[in-house]
């Protein structure tokens, strides 16, 4: 393997061209080709970037033993085909999310990358922004203790989806950080969908989605396309301290707060829980510095980084299929009223 990776951009519409940018300008990668059935917006795009190769054939992208990896921006329905094509050639791939456009096509995605011992991963992201990957960070270094709830809000006056509703459009984004999150990834016992059409748009425009966490937590996602007031926020309470993110507040997108509720450890024979003594802690809240980086260059640095030492992504494909479940369980609850537990997912190595 040369000393930079070569790689192909398959699909120069709307995201392409960001993951185009990164990888073009980054010191871990050589950008070969731009592939895109629309041979003239291809050409646009490589103009762009200092004029690299252009094709509308995925077949003469798979054959170049120049390219080592290539990067999925297509619409979700032919991610599944595309990224086949190219791990069956021998190919590391990336994908935009979702994944694919079922849990099982995902599943079988991942399954297939495994046994060619090629990197599979999903770009998810939100989780390679300063913010996150610092939340990731105290996580990890038991900074909250142990999860007790995750609550997110994203909400806006947006765009009515043609092919999907507020779930699929919007949460994506959250669950995919609470993937990130938690120790052993977002793997809820049961997922619980409320959602609500009051614009006759034959789809739901706002949505309260709630998991039932392992270990006793719950997460929930608030996700809106008719809200005039933009919020980007998530609490992540723990045991030991509250954390707040909030996308929109560049000052002071990380908050610590050493504040919460203690109830007193007694054993049940001794005092009944609802009149156990509870005290309130009111300790500082403080603010890390986080340095400011553009997520997609951390996302392709982590996608160089797997392959060449061969191990998973902070983003694998299992990341993928677990966000995946989970959506697709929102839909059951929909549609039928009551809860549903997701689909099995892998349980995957956290990095």
């Amino acid at each position: 393997m040369s000393e930079t990776l070569g790689i192909a951009v398959v699909g120069a519409g709307y995201w392409g061209p960001n993951l185009a940018r990164n990888f073009q300008y980054s010191p871990d990668w050589r950008l070969e080709t731009i592939c895109d059935l629309d041979l003239d917006r291809a050409a646009e795009l490589a103009a762009r970037l200092g004029g690299v190769r252009v094709t509308s054939s995925l077949d003469a992208v798979l054959a170049d033993p120049s390219i080592d990896a290539i990067a999925v921006a297509t619409p979700a329905r032919t991610h599944f085909g595309i990224a086949m094509k190219a791990l069956a050639a021998g190919k590391h791939v990336v994908v935009e999310k979702p994944l694919a456009d079922s849990s099982e096509r995902a599943r079988a995605m991942t399954a297939a990358a495994d046994a060619a011992g090629l990197v599979l991963m999903i770009d998810h992201t939100y989780c390679y922004t300063p913010a996150v990957l610092r939340m990731r960070e105290l996580v990890e270094a038991g900074e909250l203790g142990d999860i007790l709830y995750i609550d997110s809000v994203r909400i806006n006056l947006g765009i009515v989806q043609p092919d999907v509703d507020v779930f699929w459009d919007l949460a994506p984004h959250d669950l995919s950080i609470m993937d990130f999150l938690l120790p052993s990834g977002l793997a809820p016992r049961s997922v619980t969908a409320v959602g609500a059409d009051p614009l006759g748009a034959g789809k739901a425009c706002v949505g309260y989605l709630s998991m039932e966490l392992p270990g006793g937590g719950i997460g929930h996602a608030h996700v809106n396309w008719l809200s005039p007031t933009k919020i980007r926020q998530m609490v992540i309470g723990g045991s030991k301290r509250t954390l707040v993110w909030d996308d929109l507040n560049p000052q002071q997108r990380v908050s610590v707060y050493n504040r919460g509720v203690d109830l007193e450890n007694q054993a049940l024979d001794d005092v009944d829980r609802v009149s156990a003594f509870i005290s309130y802690r009111l300790g500082d809240t403080w603010s890390p510095a986080l340095k400011e980086r553009e997520a997609l260059e951390a996302m392709v640095e982590e996608f160089a980084e797997s392959i060449r030492t061969g191990r998973r992504p902070r983003t694998d494909g299992e990341a993928g299929l677990r966000v995946l479940s989970v959506l697709e369980a929102a839909s059951l609850s929909l549609l039928s009223g009551r809860a549903h537990a997701p689909l099995e997912a892998f349980a995957g190595d956290r990095a």
